[in-house]
């Protein structure tokens, strides 16, 4: 069961499994994980796809989740009715703000765009100083290699700089990713409330 005062992970993900039987495994180990820590687990709501994998897990470990889900997705993406605390919100955007509240970490599965887009927010959100809390990329079996190159890309070419390059910490598998997270807490310990003072910068 989730002990009182512990952070909650965001984690973000795919609506679908993959090609990599790696990916469900690792999403069900990561929700594992976070039920045998005491942490809370937010996502994006749904039953299908790593999300589901990963919420499934969580649940039966005991975790509090909490679900956020657009009206627009509620046909598409099957709402998981299992979860502790679900959340419907007109728009993507207000869906995103709401999992930053809840969230005082933020790991990144294998996904597609509206994976991407989600973590991609947060590291932008962590550049302007909106918030240090960690934003991990777990990394299975290479998966976002080519991405990680295109950063290092964008740094040699002056559009990223080193120092906000730091910003995505690389994991390669769940206990790693957990591992960054409580890092970062025992040195960050007073980012951990949410500050309202920024609540106008992330609507």
């Amino acid at each position: 069961m989730p002990q009182p005062n512990l952070p909650s992970i965001c984690v973000f993900c795919g609506s679908s499994n993959g090609a990599d039987p790696a990916y469900v495994q690792t999403a069900k180990e990561l929700g594992q994980r976070i039920a045998a820590s005491g942490l809370g687990l937010v996502f994006g709501g749904a039953t299908v796809g790593l999300m589901g994998v990963l919420a499934d897990a969580a649940i039966a470990g005991g975790a509090e989740v909490i679900g956020v889900m657009p009206e627009v997705l509620m046909d598409r993406e099957i709402a998981n009715r299992g979860i502790t605390h679900f959340h419907v919100v007109k728009t993507m955007h207000e869906r995103k703000a709401l999992m930053y509240d809840h969230a005082d970490a933020f790991i990144v599965l294998p996904g597609g765009y509206g994976t991407l887009d989600e973590f991609m927010e947060i590291v932008t959100w962590a550049q302007l100083k909106i918030h240090q809390k960690p934003c991990i990329l777990l990394n299975i079996n290479g998966y976002y290699d080519s991405f990680l190159a295109f950063l290092d890309h964008a740094v040699a070419q002056g559009f990223i700089k080193p120092e906000n390059r730091k910003l995505i910490q690389v994991a390669e598998d769940a206990e790693a990713a957990l591992t960054i997270a409580r890092n970062h807490w025992k040195t960050q310990q007073s980012e951990l409330a949410h500050d309202t003072k920024l609540d106008q910068l992330t609507r």
